[in-house]
């Protein structure tokens, strides 16, 4: 999760040129930003031809009602996916991204994660993390969010995935996490073992902890093969993470890719992050393609 060393790390990247800061993404139009999510991707242009049908969608919640975002290839069925934005929520740079994965070939959810406090944007463009009001803002929304909460979201939101026209339903729900997405996606994997085929967390926080319900400790209930992109000063911190997930997938029999990306701060995969890294970026959306297209059977 992101907190006052991460925000540190990431505040020296940005003093010290770091690439996203040249560029002001409050004055980014949305085809600027879908460039942006595409990055240098070889296919670009015909991912970008895929006609797709995209909606703002109010999903029916034990809490409410969580006002949400779907995007599918405008005919046939596919694989659903539950996106889980970082903690600055659904916004416009994670519509885009859902965008490029539906042009994949996958039906997309992207969630408002904090639909208990305030409906989304949470965030105005060109807000970070590292502002303290806007942590100030989000860190409640966060809290709330806890494991028994985010176990009941993620039932919901599986279910209205399967209700979808555009879904195919013989085949395992894929689901994908951003920072605190991170533990999120292990807890749906966990909260719908027979629905969830694979989870890729990106710069997950919290993923391992001392607490009686730390996200780990749901690997073995879960069959879903796992993608753990981390960051490297999030490794540096904490280095015993990747080892104690790698420990309990082998124990749990579950496949799990698990590297730590050289080179990226906390933060690094949306493309309105101020800390973004294209390159990498694109390292680990491609290992996320490749887990979906195996496991999503």
């Amino acid at each position: 999760m992101c907190d006052d060393f991460t925000e540190q790390d990431n505040e020296k990247f940005r003093q010290a040129g770091g690439q996203f800061n040249r560029r002001d993404f409050s004055k980014l139009s949305v085809a600027a930003v879908v460039s942006l999510c595409f990055g240098g991707l070889a296919n670009a242009s015909a991912v970008l031809s895929t006609e797709l049908t995209e909606s703002e969608v109010d999903v029916p919640m034990q809490n409410g009602v969580s006002d949400s975002y779907f995007v599918h290839p405008a005919k046939g069925q596919y694989p659903g996916i539950l996106l889980w934005p970082d903690i600055r929520g659904l916004r416009p740079a994670f519509k885009a991204m859902a965008r490029r994965l539906a042009a994949e070939g996958y039906a997309v959810l992207v969630v408002n994660p904090f639909y208990r406090d305030a409906k989304a944007p949470v965030v105005s463009p060109g807000e970070q993390f590292s502002d303290p009001k806007v942590r100030e803002r989000l860190i409640p929304f966060y809290r709330n969010l806890n494991h028994q909460a985010s176990m009941s979201d993620a039932r919901d939101y599986i279910a209205f995935i399967d209700k979808q026209s555009a879904v195919d339903t013989t085949r395992k729900i894929g689901t994908a996490g951003y920072c605190m997405g991170g533990p999120l996606i292990m807890r749906t994997a966990g909260a719908v073992p027979t629905r969830v085929g694979a989870a890729a967390s990106f710069h997950g926080g919290g993923l391992v902890t001392e607490e009686s319900d730390s996200p780990h400790l749901l690997i073995a209930n879960s069959p879903a093969h796992v993608l753990h992109a981390i960051a490297e000063n999030d490794d540096e911190r904490f280095p015993s993470v990747k080892h104690d997930l790698a420990k309990a997938y082998k124990a749990a029999g579950v496949p799990a890719e698990i590297e730590v990306y050289k080179g990226t701060l906390h933060g690094w995969c949306p493309p309105d992050s101020s800390v973004y890294n294209e390159q990498q970026a694109e390292k680990a959306w491609a290992r996320m393609l490749a887990l979906f297209k195996t496991a999503l059977v």
